[in-house]
């Protein structure tokens, strides 16, 4: 099953109240952002720092957690929490095409591109990639070069490995 978002938002759409808590994984701390709408960001921390919003673990929050616990003990291959992406049209359109790609399995950037129908596309959608606020659950990861290379990942190369290999074994 793929995750279907329930709302893509433009940078122009209006600022909302944020919540937030921290999850403990196998690759570190992550930052849990949502509004009541959905799940904002997921992103790894590897120093404190300030938050945006109130540290208050709402039902999504709540939700969010459960899911990615889940999947990192292999329990889980896609995410049914409701987000809250916010960013270009552009952005938006990458971040929509990460969602239809199958737990286990990688595509390009080029390919990405392609499905787009931009021409030379590779090297923007790397940069809109890259931008993607929820980690893993709008999985980014699963994106590598264009000769089968692990390339940039926001949250580091070791994590991006660990991800794509996470996902290899639990399929075995």
């Amino acid at each position: 099953m793929v995750h279907a978002p329930t709302q893509l938002l433009t940078d122009a759409a209006p600022q909302v109240e944020r919540y937030w808590t921290d999850l403990k994984t196998p690759l570190g701390r992550m930052r849990l952002t949502a509004s009541a709408h959905g799940l904002m960001r997921a992103e790894f921390c590897d120093e404190p720092r300030e938050a945006d919003g109130e540290c208050i673990e709402t039902k999504l929050l709540q939700q969010a957690r459960k899911e990615l616990t889940e999947y990192y003990a292999g329990l889980r291959t896609h995410f049914e929490i409701p987000l809250d992406l916010r960013g270009t049209e552009f952005q938006l359109e990458v971040w929509r095409e990460l969602q239809l790609i199958p737990f286990g399995t990688t595509t390009t950037y080029g390919e990405i591109a392609k499905r787009l129908m931009i021409d030379n596309g590779a090297r923007a959608v790397g940069v809109a990639n890259g931008m993607n606020p929820v980690a893993v659950v709008v999985p980014c990861h699963r994106v590598i070069g264009q000769k089968n290379q692990i390339t940039g990942y926001a949250g580091g190369i070791d994590r991006k490995t660990w991800l794509l290999k996470h996902e290899c074994s639990t399929l075995v």
